[in-house]
């Protein structure tokens, strides 16, 4: 078993006695959680619905508000790792989110829900960025792909999981328990964290108040109107919102620069190319991971007459690759230019999506779904966990919490961007063919079958989007450099002093 070693001990602050490996597997449970409840909420929709007596757009705001409130503190979350330290701030957010479970389950109303939703997200803003921030300081450089491989794994599975598990969940006892299930898994990992993940030592920071004003400021207003965008039918409130994060965004970015003392987020990590490079391409995977699934499951559950949970097992082959070659591109990730595994990741994701994309036809072989769905897991496997790894190489372990941040902060956003995005694409590809209003249909119910043909048409259409989003990442990972840790000889460099 990898052990740290004492000089990375020394320098990072991690006990002697750490086992890097239980820890890493420890704070991967609350991580998959958070990710599941990312979209278990879809498959109950109907049934919310029905029993919360809620219209269909109040349900959009069990979801959308879980997001929102993810996203937005993401940036400060990952700070305040840094300051009072990633356990405990991992271990506060992981028994928020369990407690909030508990009451979305025992929700008797929508707006209930949609508030319980809302502490969940802050919850799980609160974990996310330890996860990376741990795995950084706990594994030596030379070494930190093969944990970033599980932890790629554990995100790639977790897309599989939500819509799998909610459908099953949901059809046997019903919506509650797609929240309820949260609640014995939180109180384990609650202990296994407690246990097993190290108290790492901090830094007496002062607090960049106004950055945390503004970035708050700037992404509430961002997610918020990108994410009401389509139902709002892009009105003036909802540019005002965009344009305003943008004007707030670039504000924060001119106080961060001007900061002399303590800033939120330090813009000499964005001088590291590696860094810049991988936020980059890991909001371009969070876009095509939301967006492509939207036309997938539409066609499937809307044209082929799938259940959810039916529709849901496309992405079977998906997962199950991506699980597969996780430990396998784990030992490559230390040992491999960076540019090489990413590339060939994003070329055959896109290849993938597309290749999809042209299976969606009313008569088709599912297995001109499965077989391109397989190698788009293939292609994932090679693009979680080196990403990562790739990110957060080069940054001192003061910065840790901060990359971390940043990072998923830059995936979050993508994923909004997505979800947005495609929504209006296929409101469009499918007014070109006649149709409208077709996505709104309840799910696991078949449309008149003359319209099969442009609605097949329209979603085919529609997946393009995540296929050239990915294309884009190909083309920014070819900028990658060599890590400064790089190889199975590799040596860890001391960390940069505290600012």
């Amino acid at each position: 078993m990898t052990q740290t070693s004492p000089q990375q001990s020394q320098q990072s602050g991690v006990p002697d006695d750490v086992r890097p490996w239980p820890a890493l597997a420890a704070l991967c449970i609350g991580f998959f959680m958070i990710l599941v409840d990312m979209t278990i909420v879809t498959v109950a929709t109907p049934d919310i619905v029905e029993e919360l007596h809620a219209s269909q757009n109040a349900v959009l705001w069990v979801t959308s508000a879980y997001l929102l409130a993810y996203a937005v503190p993401v940036l400060i979350t990952g700070r305040l790792g840094d300051t009072i330290g990633p356990k405990w701030m991992y271990l506060a957010g992981l028994a928020l989110f369990t407690a909030a479970s508990l009451w979305c389950g025992l929700s008797g109303s929508i707006e209930m829900l949609i508030a319980a939703r809302v502490v969940q997200g802050v919850g799980a803003a609160m974990i996310t960025p330890q996860t990376m921030a741990v795995i950084t300081r706990i594994f030596p450089a030379e070494r930190r792909g093969k944990a970033m491989a599980l932890w790629g794994a554990t995100a790639g599975v977790a897309t599989l999981v939500g819509p799998i598990l909610g459908g099953v969940l949901v059809d046997g006892l019903g919506w509650e328990w797609i929240f309820f299930i949260n609640v014995p898994i939180g109180l384990i990992a609650l202990y296994l964290n407690w246990r097993l993940v190290p108290v790492l030592s901090t830094n007496d920071h002062s607090f960049d108040w106004l950055g945390v004003a503004l970035s708050g400021a700037a992404m509430f207003a961002l997610v918020f109107g990108i994410q009401n965008g389509e139902q709002r039918d892009w009105d003036a409130v909802v540019w005002v919102l965009i344009v305003g994060g943008l004007v707030l965004m670039a504000l924060f970015v001119l106080w961060e620069a001007r900061n002399r003392k303590e800033p939120l987020v330090p813009l000499s990590m964005f001088s590291d190319r590696n860094f810049s490079v991988s936020s980059f391409g890991i909001s371009c995977m969070g876009f095509a991971a939301v967006a492509m699934g939207f036309p997938l499951m539409l066609y499937a559950q809307l044209v082929r007459g799938l259940s959810a949970l039916e529709a849901s097992l496309l992405f079977v082959p998906m997962a199950l690759l991506s699980l597969v070659m996780a430990p396998v591109v784990g030992r490559f990730t230390d040992k491999v230019h960076p540019r090489l595994l990413t590339a060939g990741g994003f070329a055959l994701t896109s290849i993938a999506v597309f290749w999809t994309s042209r299976g969606l036809e009313p008569d088709a072989s599912y297995w001109r779904i499965l077989v391109p769905m397989a190698v788009l897991g293939l292609g994932m496997s090679a693009v979680w966990a080196p990403l990562a790894a790739t990110a957060t190489r080069n940054l001192p372990m003061h910065q840790a919490g901060a990359g971390a941040g940043v990072y998923n902060a830059t995936r979050l956003v993508g994923s909004v961007i997505g979800s947005a995005g495609i929504a209006v694409l296929m409101e469009n590809r499918l007014a070109a063919e006649g149709l409208s209003g077709g996505g709104s249909e309840a799910a696991g119910q078949s449309l008149p079958s003359q319209v099969f043909a442009p609605f097949s048409q329209a979603m085919s259409d529609a997946m393009l989007l995540p296929a050239i989003v990915l294309a884009l990442g190909f083309v920014a990972v070819l900028f990658f450099e060599a890590p400064r840790h790089f190889g199975s000889a590799a040596v860890t460099a001391p960390a940069a002093p505290a600012e």
